[in-house]
């Protein structure tokens, strides 16, 4: 409980490091904060040319099935990347003033956060408008869908923003381990492509049943199944519990490796 009034105590130092991210995010490039969309967009138009037109995968609506996938994941992958580094790169802050370390993880992910609600914007549109499957009270999931990833998401840059103030090298790992994560979770294709021998391996995914989520609401128009959402759940918890212990621990000898 101490962590969490500490936290409380420091909100204007969080809010100053997300405000910091979210300007200078793109600071200095011509179109600036419309790359938040471009981005998104041209991962969709590149994906879609592959899987529609070359690797064939028959699915109706290939753009939208993707992209109601592709916009979380890129929301998880980016704060992994991104956190796994916040505090080596804050490492002058660390080093010479106290506050809680906690605060530069959160500040990390509630950025990338902000910006896929941003992106969220573009999601709903498109569907609205090419959607064939709409369906507006299973819409009332998705803050809570949301809240879950975020929560996960949290949990795994709490572990990994640790771990590399120690082990370097996991800086560079991660981009391989990311990129590896991204094909073994179905957000190019339906997890009913999956062959039966390597559904456990999914089933261990933690983003498995968030994506799931998404595309059930978004792109069937169907409220997603409660062992989906109760699956989610506990892999986000798992993960914060999880990272938030092994960050606590971790924490005191950062001034030290740094």
């Amino acid at each position: 409980m101490n962590i969490l009034r500490e936290l409380y105590e420091y909100r204007e130092m969080i809010k100053s490091l997300i405000h910091r991210d979210l300007r200078g995010r793109y600071k200095g490039s011509i179109l600036g904060f419309l790359w938040t969309f471009i981005n998104p967009v041209l991962q969709l138009i590149v994906y879609t040319i592959v899987f529609s037109n070359i690797m064939r995968m028959g699915i109706d609506n290939y753009y939208l099935f993707l992209f109601v996938a592709l916009i979380p994941w890129m929301f998880c992958a980016t704060s992994v990347a991104g956190g796994a580094t916040c505090i080596l790169q804050n490492q002058n802050l660390v080093t010479k003033i106290y506050f809680p370390r906690e605060v530069l993880p959160i500040s990390v992910v509630t950025s990338n956060f902000i910006n896929m609600l941003y992106c969220f914007i573009v999601v709903l549109a498109v569907v609205l408008i090419f959607g064939e499957n709409i369906n507006l009270m299973a819409w009332l999931y998705l803050p809570l869908i949301a809240i879950i990833e975020y929560i996960l998401v949290l949990g795994l840059v709490f572990i990994f923003s640790s771990l590399t103030v120690y082990f370097r090298d996991l800086e560079h790992i991660l981009g391989i381990i990311t990129m590896a994560w991204q094909f073994l979770t179905p957000v190019m294709y339906s997890i009913d492509m999956v062959p039966q021998d390597f559904m456990s391996i999914f089933n261990l995914n933690p983003m498995t049943p968030i994506i799931i989520a998404y595309r059930d609401i978004l792109y069937y128009g169907e409220i997603p199944h409660i062992d989906t959402l109760i699956q989610a759940i506990i892999f986000g918890f798992i993960f914060l519990v999880l990272g938030f212990m092994l960050f606590n621990k971790l924490k005191r000898g950062f001034a030290e490796e740094l």
